[in-house]
């Protein structure tokens, strides 16, 4: 097993600005019952980076007080909005700014780099070949590939380990609550990205490191992988 350190990534709000093809699929569930667009793809980010289901329910719960929806429109909806969102998974999709530089500056240092996310892993392999970077990771861990999912922190150790690095050498880069309560039960430092959904409020949650732009963080793996 490499004794490099590992580089470990979350894909929706970290890597790449993905809201507006997330609420996109869910608002074509929700025009699919005749309610129109319930959710705005910029106004409502913060709402889409905390999953499929979360941005269904934000939609109920906006529709008119006379819908009639059936029991169990939440679980009916979200294979749909999965299907929806795998059709036009990368229609308005971005990186964010210096992610390539940085990626390619963090395997110039000899950095280990891998994936961590909540988003199923079939779609998450799709996208980041859509974006072009998919070969820059040596593992990627998604929601679906074991039983459990992040906060939990196998997925976490499998994202490592399936690289080849050892967690007691890694750290996490993400965007959310979920991403620091991971990196925690883990015991491994954690960076939040400052320039997502959240801004400078991800403060809050008192993460390890902010990263304010992708040129930061070769620096910061060499200081905190250094043996």
């Amino acid at each position: 097993m490499s004794t490099r350190g590992t580089v470990v990534f979350d894909v929706d709000g970290t890597l790449a600005d993905t809201a507006a093809d997330l609420i996109a699929a869910a608002n074509a569930c929700f025009r699919s019952r005749g309610l129109g667009d319930l959710l705005h793809p910029r106004d409502d980010a913060g709402i889409a980076f905390h999953g499929g289901r979360a941005m269904l329910r934000a939609g109920y719960g906006r529709a008119p007080a006379d819908t009639l929806l059936p029991p169990g429109a939440e679980d009916e909806d979200f294979p749909r909005l999965l299907d929806f969102y795998d059709d036009g998974i990368a229609v308005s999709t971005r990186l964010y700014d210096g992610v390539e530089e940085a990626l390619n500056a963090l395997a110039a240092d000899g950095a280990i780099l891998s994936v961590c996310t909540n988003k199923p892993q079939a779609l998450a392999e799709k996208l980041l070949a859509a974006l072009g970077i998919r070969d820059r990771f040596a593992a990627l861990v998604g929601a679906d590939t074991l039983p459990v999912r992040k906060p939990d922190p196998r997925p976490y150790s499998a994202a490592v380990e399936r690289a080849g690095g050892t967690v007691a050498r890694s750290f996490l880069v993400g965007d959310t609550e979920t991403d620091l309560k991971t990196a925690r039960a883990s015991g491994v430092p954690v960076t939040l990205v400052g320039f997502g959904p959240e801004g400078p409020g991800i403060a809050r949650f008192s993460p390890d490191h902010i990263l304010d732009h992708f040129a930061e963080l070769p620096a910061l793996a060499r200081d905190w992988l250094r043996p």
